[in-house]
């Protein structure tokens, strides 16, 4: 057996340890550069978004916001204090922000700019990218509907129908839901939620006969689906904006009364045809309660005869003013008349 000599034994050690220190010195270097690549991307990150909020405020006049101009007004467009103001944030928090601090930046907040700055679905989105955060509205999450799912609601006309979740936003429709209470294309995506229009859209509330059984009803069922939704921030935007924005909802939502979903008829006093009673029903597209094909079955033939007429209607949208003066007549006959003063009693006697 050869015996190694000491000093030879000890110089392999150095070796080795000085081979072992490098390889960790490289190492050390590599997770080093990943971390100042990362902090480089943030803070590229956090520029683009600041100059790309200025670009939006400084296009926007104060009249189309409902601000006064004012004589002594210099900058172009809008102030930054006044952006704040409208997007209920703090006035030091916003100029951070357009200064690129590094600073967290939640999605409720994204989406109160988003409103504010006016921007479209393309600058809504470019606006989330740039925040690293992901946009909870339906218009970003609309992917779950399928070919399939639209198949079928094309295949329902002219029985009103429409895809929606949990949390009422509308992810999709056939053409005579799109008119079955206002003109539903017309409607921002983001704002295509059924508890935000009975709130807040004069058209939509119009054209339901029960308002205030339904707005009560719809609290309901909201608080019982939203258990199981508590920390999610697309739920918590919903019931902040609705609690901001109409007073009967802040007065149901305090109410704390759970209904789970069921069928039941519904009356719609629709411009173009009448009043319509219609059966609702919902067809959940998975075990779990989520999304869920909603539909509008006549409950009589004189419903039937309207949602053929309505289809008609709405597959014609170059004859809207026609179809509007045509539906005029059909809403002032005498039977239309009289069904809408009934279901107008009845409306009072549920009040009561």
């Amino acid at each position: 057996m050869t015996t190694m000599a000491p000093e030879t034994r000890a110089r392999e050690t150095r070796e080795t340890r000085g081979a072992g220190g490098d390889r960790d010195l490289r190492a050390g270097r590599e997770a080093g550069d990943g971390r100042g690549s990362r902090a480089a991307g943030g803070e590229i990150r956090r520029h683009e978004l600041a100059a790309f909020l200025r670009s939006r405020r400084e296009r926007i006049t104060p009249e189309q916001v409902g601000l006064p101009r004012g004589a002594r007004r210099r900058t172009p467009g809008l102030r930054r204090e006044e952006v704040a103001h409208l997007s209920a944030v703090g006035v030091t928090w916003y100029t951070w922000l357009e200064q690129s601090r590094d600073i967290q930046v939640s999605v409720q907040v994204l989406d109160a700019l988003a409103r504010t700055l006016l921007l479209d679905p393309s600058e809504r989105a470019h606006l989330f990218q740039l925040a690293a955060a992901t946009d909870p509205t339906p218009a970003s999450s609309c992917t779950g509907v399928t070919d399939a799912v639209r198949e079928v609601l094309d295949q329902l006309d002219p029985l009103p129908a429409c895809v929606q979740n949990s949390r009422y936003d509308i992810l999709a429709y056939n053409r005579t839901y799109a008119h079955l209470l206002c003109d539903l294309d017309a409607i921002p995506p983001e704002d295509r939620n059924c508890m935000i229009l009975v709130h807040t859209h004069p058209r939509w509330r119009e054209s339901v006969v029960h308002l205030d059984e339904t707005m009560r009803l719809m609290a309901a069922k909201l608080r019982a689906s939203m258990a199981g939704h508590l920390t999610e921030p697309a739920w918590k935007m919903l019931v902040k904006r609705l609690q901001s924005e109409s007073p009967e909802f802040r007065e149901n939502w305090e109410r704390y009364e759970v209904v789970a979903t069921r069928s039941k008829t519904k009356q719609f006093r629709n411009p173009h045809v009448g009043l319509l009673d219609l059966t609702h029903t919902d067809l959940w597209l998975s075990p779990e309660p989520g999304a869920r094909l909603v539909t509008y079955a006549p409950a009589d033939e004189v419903t039937r005869e309207r949602l053929e007429k309505l289809y008609a209607f709405a597959q014609a949208p170059f004859a809207e003013t026609a179809g509007t003066a045509e539906a005029a007549d059909v809403v002032e006959s005498p039977e239309v008349a009289e069904a809408t003063e009934t279901a107008a009693d009845a409306e009072r006697g549920v009040r009561r």
